[in-house]
């Protein structure tokens, strides 16, 4: 194959059921304002293994086949004749997201709110693949000192840059993150970098929360499916000392962002960063009488500078989320790793010698 790529297929006949294959697709084209990467390496998330599984999120649905793939970094091989950014051999970490228009949004600096491409999500194409074009100036070259892996995993950081700074998170904070997967604890690496005192993360896997205290967290919970919310949350405030006055929910769980509304102090923010169910039954009087602030927090926006300079200085250390690896061509057995639940995070190696 010229340009292998893993792509999500519908199943005909079937409703929202899709098959995961790798085939051949022509190496792209690119435009004035492009640049043409040779994959370095590409995260899966979560999200991936969703559309593979039940064939869409919310309104986004597989219709047509589509390219997985969105945590990404790669090699400048071509660029187009307009692009001053970056040059042949550069490499860069990959904004999977860029405005389609300089709307208001993009203009106050909230690009992510705006009408976007989006890697990966219905109708558009992801990276996961040997060769793949961008716009250039949503590449940013990287470090010598950075590997491919650190590159892609920018993405997943960027969510819980955006997240912590949402929350405005400073010096001496106390934060519950509930959720151990990847975006808690990437968002457990930036609470600490940005000066929480105590980070208690909450899961029901003993192994995540296992890594939670070698990233850096205060204490953890192991939670179990017959615990109430507010049990859960009695249990967060004997642990802490008393109420996080952040709370970043990570799993769009019902019932976690129940946890999130009775554990967060009076006057203090609950982040929803998992996205769940469209609908959901929580306490509002209880969060309403308290104060406590309810903020969405939807992908990033402005980070990647940030997490590049993070990560190639040593303040933030991501090289232990990552659990597997696995070549192009076996890309299949990465998303049945990923779908089992093993790990933290399963990179995919694009280029053979990285």
């Amino acid at each position: 194959m010229k340009n292998p790529s893993v792509v999500v297929k519908k199943v005909e006949g079937k409703e929202f059921s899709c098959d995961l294959v790798i085939e051949d697709r022509p190496i792209p084209e690119i435009d004035d304002d492009e640049v043409l990467l040779e994959m370095g390496s590409v995260g899966i998330c979560g999200s991936d293994v969703h559309y593979w599984t039940h064939g869409r999120i919310g309104d986004f649905i597989v219709n047509e086949p589509m390219i997985l793939g969105h945590e990404a970094s790669g090699k400048v091989i071509k660029a187009g004749k307009n692009v001053k950014n970056l040059a042949i051999g550069d490499r860069v970490s990959i904004e999977p997201g860029y405005n389609l228009e300089a709307d208001d949004y993009a203009k106050n600096g909230r690009y992510n709110l705006s009408d976007v491409f989006f890697c990966a999500t219905p109708p558009d194409d992801g990276c996961l693949m040997k060769y793949y074009k961008h716009k250039a100036s949503w590449c940013y070259k990287i470090p010598e000192n950075m590997s491919y892996e650190e590159a892609a995993f920018i993405e997943p950081l960027s969510v819980g840059i955006h997240a912590c700074r949402r929350a405005n998170v400073t010096l001496g904070d106390t934060v519950l993150i509930t959720g151990c997967g990847p975006i808690g604890l990437v968002s457990l690496l930036v609470a600490r970098a940005m000066g929480a005192s105590k980070v208690l993360l909450t899961d029901m896997n003993g192994d995540r929360l296992k890594k939670a205290l070698e990233c850096g967290a205060s204490d953890t919970i192991q939670v179990t499916r017959e615990q109430t919310p507010e049990q859960i949350a009695a249990l967060v405030e004997e642990k802490l000392g008393g109420k996080p006055n952040i709370t970043v929910e990570c799993t769009g769980a019902e019932s976690c962002i129940q946890t999130g509304i009775y554990a967060t102090k009076s006057g203090g923010c609950l982040l929803l960063v998992g996205l769940g169910k469209e609908m959901a039954n929580i306490p509002i009087v209880n969060a309403a009488v308290r104060e406590v602030d309810i903020r969405g927090v939807f992908r990033y926006c402005n980070t990647w500078p940030i997490a590049i300079n993070m990560i190639s200085s040593g303040q933030i250390n991501v090289k232990p989320l990552v659990t597997h690896r696995f070549e192009l061509k076996d890309s299949l057995k990465a998303f049945e790793t990923t779908r089992r639940g093993e790990g933290v995070k399963v990179m995919i190696k694009c280029l053979p010698d990285i």
